[in-house]
């Protein structure tokens, strides 16, 4: 009796069982989601010009001796093709140090430019803009570039920086140079004053380069939307430009003489280097800054960068090349310290012989610590996806986890 019931028992579970297992696999199976908005491992994604792409990422300081002493990353620098082989792009230059590379689970994609603009350049290199330019042939502005990336990635925040060259960044550097070199300590000649810098200050230039800059910033969004983002899905971080060089009264090489060019590679009057910090600097990042606020998106953080590399600009008096420091190389303790985090302005006589490993596109950029530096406060704006920006500033001497210590606030 007892095994007739067990028997009945087994046989009417095993019905049921059948019975749910057939309504199981008659239901429509869900696809498997694609990675895109709002799937997937999240991406940080970086645009804009050489302070973002990675420009003179190859250099860990300077020395006049030997270059091997900083090569942190060697020849294949800037080498970001599929095969490692070259560049994607001739010249722009996107180190292995970039800041997109966050870590930690976030993965980074890097489509800034050294040279870029806010838009399109089709030159002897050609340099995307943040713009939608394609001309069939796979040249592309970085805009199109991240709408089509983010489509099938999970982009949790854009990181950008532009406006500098707009400002005509690298025009202005050789000016201040050129006078510097071209006049005597007894009657030097500014480039503050000059007609091809000062053009770039006016009103008039400062308000449409603003304009430019808010227009990048809505081409951004713009390609969001376009791979189907809402708004409160990612995060726009724009970063501002960090001051490369100290003002006058902070230079290690005397205004006489040819040192602060021919030794340091910052040739700059005093005068010059004021203006630069307290005049040139502020007002491209309040042109920044400003265009921030004048985009109109709702998701948009600054990143504050003006004072990060403060006490290891060029020739600042609190660091040195390696043979003025005594510093064997990158790699020995106390470099990252003492070493200068902004690379030599470099000419072509110094820069561009036969063997020589520099560029001259390298001048007064963020090098291999200031690049890790800056990724650190990235990392911190990320904040683990929840992103705020804030003031990247050095907390501290020595690294952590082969960065600088940095601290967002």
């Amino acid at each position: 009796m007892l095994t007739s019931r067990i028997t009945t028992a087994l046989a009417a579970g095993v019905a049921t069982l059948t019975t749910a297992l057939g309504a199981a696999l008659a239901l429509p199976v869900a696809p498997a989601h694609a990675d895109g908005p709002g799937s997937g491992s999240p991406w940080v994604v970086t645009l804009g010009d050489s302070y973002i792409s990675g420009e003179a990422g190859r250099w860990a300081g300077s020395s006049n001796a030997s270059s091997s002493r900083a090569d942190a990353l060697g020849p294949t620098a800037y080498y970001d093709n599929a095969s490692g082989t070259g560049e994607q792009i001739a010249r722009c230059h996107r180190s292995k140090a970039a800041e997109a590379y966050v870590g930690g689970g976030v993965s980074g994609l890097n489509l800034a430019c050294s040279g870029a603009t806010t838009t399109t350049s089709a030159g002897t290199y050609f340099k995307p803009g943040i713009d939608f330019y394609d001309d069939g042939a796979g040249h592309r502005g970085q805009a199109a570039m991240l709408q089509g990336f983010a489509t099938t990635h999970r982009v949790g925040m854009v990181v950008v920086s532009v406006g500098g060259n707009d400002f005509h960044f690298a025009d202005i550097v050789q000016s201040c140079v050129t006078d510097f070199l071209a006049s005597p300590t007894w009657w030097k000649d500014y480039c503050r004053d000059d007609s091809s810098v000062t053009r770039n200050f006016t009103a008039a230039n400062v308000a449409a380069v603003r304009a430019r800059i808010a227009g990048a910033f809505r081409n951004v969004q713009t390609a969001m939307r376009g791979a189907g983002y809402g708004d409160g899905q990612w995060t726009l971080l724009v970063q501002t430009y960090p001051s490369p060089i100290p003002r006058g009264s902070g230079f290690r090489y005397p205004e006489s003489g040819y040192t602060r060019q021919s030794t340091g590679g910052c040739g700059f009057w005093n005068g010059d280097a004021d203006w630069a910090n307290d005049s040139a600097l502020p007002t491209i990042n309040a042109a920044v800054t400003g265009a921030a606020a004048d985009s109109g998106l709702p998701n948009v953080k600054v990143l504050d960068l003006a004072g990060a590399f403060n006490g290891r600009r060029l020739c600042e008096n609190t660091v040195g090349l390696y043979e003025e420091t005594g510093i064997p190389g990158w790699t020995s303790p106390g470099a990252v310290d003492r070493t200068e985090w902004v690379n030599q302005i470099r000419t072509v006589s110094t820069c561009c012989g036969n063997s020589s490993p520099y560029y001259v596109q390298e001048s007064l950029h963020p090098n291999y610590w200031a690049q890790l530096a800056t990724r650190s406060c990235v990392r911190q704006a990320w904040n683990n996806g929840a992103p705020r920006g804030g003031r990247c500033t050095i907390a501290g001497t020595g690294l952590v986890n082969g960065e600088p210590r940095m601290s967002l606030r």
